[in-house]
């Protein structure tokens, strides 16, 4: 997207822009023709030549992306030119196997689930280490009295540690979820021009080739396992654009219960310093949000292969993506240059919440011990 180059760097991390990009698409799809060709040969469907030869050209150097994008526009899918190059680099005799018992949305729908396990990788491993720093804080806090909040006004007292356990609680939450997806619901397509194909054999060592699980049926038609994705990512991107929003609240001059090592400048204002990454979180995850409803939205296909429906879900799904990577990046900036402000926490409570005290805080003190015992255990036996 040529918005990549203005906005991108303040909406998503220099990683999973790579790892969703034009080029990582192409990369996914021809890892498939590749592992395809492999499978079909290996089970002696086409000649060994024939699958080697495939394998050998479905090399990325040999495709101009760019005109594989015009060339879409004619045929609603990059596949149609993508297999038209690859059956010229093939040759007179391999070209005809290329592609072979496989329709479009094989192709990116199988690509779909490789570029989505690369990009879960890098946000796990992100949320892991935004969840270790929210644990440190409630190590940190557990007993530092703060004034709780509810509907923006001071409520009862609590600590900033239990307020870091909540955030944790979130992170971890998240984290579950797409974890399971990332090991149980990233399935291969290969269900033919109308999702009748049935050569079981085929798509398990077509699955095993590339490293997904193999799918009862196929699913085509029945999109629930793009659409959990969608739902865990938002939820991972809130969890994160959660933690940023209150570091926004606890950070305004006439709260001051935070400050931040790292602030960004205002174009008119020398002496204001702007809590630049929480906002920059907040800004991905609503964006995020959009992409997840896309997502879900798609679902409703009609007949066989969705007409419109199939082809929102793929720039969705890299937003998507990208507007993660983006809120759990710039929220783990903000914590990272976190300044709790103890003193002023208290000083806010005493002006604000009538006594008694103690009874609250070794309450929340309370709380946020369980957090911690809970998460540290699960973090540690990863």
């Amino acid at each position: 997207m040529p918005s990549d180059r203005l906005f991108g760097p303040s909406l998503t991390t220099p990683a999973m822009l790579r790892a969703t990009s034009d080029e990582a698409w192409l990369v996914a799809m021809l890892r498939f023709e590749s592992a395809l060709a492999t499978a079909q040969g290996r089970l002696g469907l086409i000649s060994p030549d024939a699958a080697g030869r495939i394998a050998a050209v479905c090399d990325p150097a040999g495709f101009d992306v760019a005109l594989i994008g015009t060339q879409a526009a004619v045929s609603a899918s990059p596949v149609v030119p993508v297999i038209a190059r690859l059956r010229q680099l093939a040759g007179d005799a391999a070209g005809p196997y290329v592609h072979r018992d496989a329709t479009s949305q094989d192709v990116i729908d199988s690509a779909m689930m490789l570029v989505a396990r690369d990009g879960l990788d890098l946000l796990l491993d992100d949320l892991s280490t935004l969840a270790r720093a929210c644990l440190m804080l409630a190590q940190r806090h557990r007993e530092t009295p703060m004034a709780a909040r509810t509907l923006l006004r001071a409520a009862l007292p609590t600590t900033f540690g239990c307020k870091a356990g909540m955030w944790l609680q979130g992170l971890m939450e998240s984290r579950r979820r797409l974890r399971v997806i990332r090991r149980d619901r990233l399935a291969v397509q290969l269900a033919g021009p109308a999702g009748t194909l049935n050569r079981p054999d085929l798509v398990a060592e077509l699955a095993s080739e590339l490293a997904l699980r193999t799918p009862a049926l196929p699913w085509h038609t029945a999109r629930g396992r793009v659409v959990e994705l969608g739902g865990a990512l938002v939820q991972a991107a809130g969890a994160a654009a959660k933690i940023a929003g209150d570091v926004l609240l606890l950070v305004q001059d006439e709260v001051g219960e935070v400050t931040l090592a790292e602030a960004g400048a205002s174009s008119a204002m020398a002496h204001k310093r702007n809590a630049a990454a929480a906002v920059e979180a907040q800004a991905a995850f609503k964006t995020a949000c959009a992409q997840a409803w896309v997502l879900s939205a798609s679902a409703a296909g009609e007949h066989e292969r969705a007409a419109g429906a199939w082809q929102a879900e793929w720039p969705a799904l890299s937003e998507l993506l990208r507007m993660t990577a983006g809120a759990v990046g710039r929220t783990l900036e903000t914590v990272g240059a976190l300044r709790p402000d103890a003193e002023r926490m208290r000083d806010n409570l005493e002006r604000y919440v009538p006594p008694p005290h103690d009874e609250h805080i070794r309450a929340a003190a309370a709380v946020a011990g369980r957090a911690i015992e809970m998460y540290t255990k699960e973090l540690r036996d990863d």
